[in-house]
């Protein structure tokens, strides 16, 4: 599912215009985004939580060449789902 595919379930499930619609996930994922921006974790209660993780600097190698390079310490969004979407 894409966002156009969202947005238009989002309109057929709350009984909205496309255009209401798109408002309002363009909202929800701009305040999920922000929120991540800063550290804080979102929380959606029957859904799961997205949680933001840091990862180390570490060695690694250049598959083509073989040479060892090393990889930057990076920050990534982490999703684990409620037992509800478990299946």
């Amino acid at each position: 599912m894409n966002k156009t595919q969202l947005v238009e379930c989002v309109a057929l499930e709350a009984n909205l215009t496309k255009k209401v619609a798109a408002e309002a996930v363009d909202a929800v994922l701009s305040v999920m985004t922000k929120a991540l921006k800063e550290g804080d974790a979102v929380k959606l209660v029957g859904f799961g939580n997205f949680t933001v993780k840091q990862r180390a600097q570490r060695q690694g190698r250049n598959p083509m060449t073989g040479e060892e390079i090393t990889i930057p310490a990076s920050t990534y969004v982490s999703f684990k789902p409620s037992k509800n979407l478990k299946w």
